[in-house]
């Protein structure tokens, strides 16, 4: 049961009255405690709305299951997995879940720092009303934005997250990744790497500019650390052209000049830049030796976006030629490198772009939103290639929701 089922308990004191001010306090004691004190305080805050049983989950590195953070106080279960189980649908589709029981309403909310997906807050309360809701959502995004705030000086969440041994390279690649989903009113992306945990030469990066979203994948070549090294320039270089505000010619000449200056004539990396106009559709791409990526209409491919191609960066190509076209309201744009199409076992054929296609069209009208579609899609391609993959498989997909965005800026 989704939340707005339940009913009020008649006479019953609203939990919020206060509430408002407990946050503010909530938020400036946060501030100052040690990451390891966080999960005790939200549970006491927790309970002092009448709720127990508090679990914080947070997603795997593999997008398979959500983990139990270990806290004092915090209720520690067993992994649930995403997309099936109450604590995934939540996640997985930014939603509230409630789950009647004997002894009260299980909550699932989705811990949403803005748009950055973080996990799962999981509590039980004896019941549950309006009110008791909307101080929740209040809640779970006060504990979102705590956590990410807190990551960044403690290797507690990470140390949740993995799930298996992480090589070096995949250290730095995690290291360098934006927020692998994000949802505005205009324009949505979700991203997935493979093997999560021991990726090398694969990456992506996006930023949104005003009206403009930024997105670059690449792949530099080889394996293992010489990889990642290649990779982690490639994207420095990238957002420091990128943030210079010069244009997708010159961003690419900055990468080249970066790569052949680090590791010489002989390394490379192959890379997709784009920017996307978010209120206009208006889609410019570079493609610097990757597959051609697909465009999605109405969750079908409709075709790939074949263009010019340029050398990849390293190898000093000329200027790149750009190539321009404008999306409808709610085209996907799905790019991936060549390790997603070229794995095969061995004296088997390739897996290839007509399989990828094929997925891609019965996971589109199987699963709603860019993460689900994205995780389910990469999975699949994995489970089909045999569970293993010989090279970096990586996944990015954008999709263009139009209308203008300055009306949420207004206050009513």
């Amino acid at each position: 049961m989704t939340a707005g089922e339940s009913q009020p308990e008649k006479g019953a004191v609203h939990r919020s009255e206060g509430f408002g001010e407990r946050l503010l306090g909530l938020l400036d004691r946060a501030h100052e405690m040690p990451p390891q004190l966080i999960a005790p305080l939200i549970a006491e805050e927790v309970a002092r709305v009448g709720g127990r049983d508090v679990s914080i989950l947070l997603q795997d590195y593999g997008q398979r299951v959500l983990v139990p953070l270990a806290g004092r106080r915090l209720f520690v279960g067993e992994p649930e997995p995403i997309g099936d189980s109450h604590a995934g649908t939540a996640f997985l589709y930014a939603t509230p879940v409630e789950v009647p029981q004997a002894d009260g309403v299980r909550m699932y909310l989705p811990l949403l720092d803005g748009s950055d997906q973080v996990g799962v807050l999981a509590l039980t309360l004896d019941t549950v009303d309006d009110d008791d809701r909307r101080l929740l959502r209040r809640l779970a995004g006060l504990v979102a934005d705590m956590l990410v705030t807190k990551h960044s000086y403690t290797d507690q969440f990470f140390q949740t997250r993995r799930r298996e041994p992480m090589s070096v390279a995949a250290e730095i690649q995690w290291s360098l990744l934006p927020p692998v989903a994000m949802s505005t009113p205009q324009v949505a992306v979700a991203g997935i790497l493979e093997p999560a945990y021991s990726v090398a030469g694969d990456s992506f990066d996006y930023a949104l500019n005003d009206d403009i979203l930024h997105v670059a994948t690449i792949d530099a070549m080889g394996h293992g650390l010489d990889a990642a090294t290649m990779a982690t320039v490639a994207i420095g270089a990238y957002r420091h052209a990128r943030r210079a505000d010069v244009g997708l010619s010159e961003i690419y000449a900055f990468m080249d000049r970066a790569i052949a200056g680090q590791f010489g004539p002989d390394h490379f990396v192959t890379a997709q830049m784009m920017r996307l106009n978010v209120a206009t559709g208006h889609l410019q791409r570079v493609n610097a030796g990757h597959p051609a990526p697909l465009l999605i209409r109405n969750h079908q491919v409709v075709r790939q976006l074949e263009s010019a191609t340029t050398l990849p960066v390293g190898f000093g190509g000329e200027q790149p030629q750009l190539s321009e076209q404008t999306l409808q309201v709610g085209d996907r744009v799905l790019c991936f490198t060549d390790g997603l199409i070229e794995e095969h076992e061995a004296g088997g054929k390739q897996f290839g772009v007509e399989q990828l296609i094929a997925w891609v069209n019965r996971i589109e009208h199987a699963e709603k939103g860019v993460r689900a579609v994205v995780r389910s899609l990469s999975h699949a391609l994995m489970e089909e290639r045999g569970g293993t993959t010989s090279d970096d498989a990586t996944l990015f997909l954008i999709e263009w929701r139009g209308g203008a965005a300055d009306h949420l800026a207004t206050l009513d």
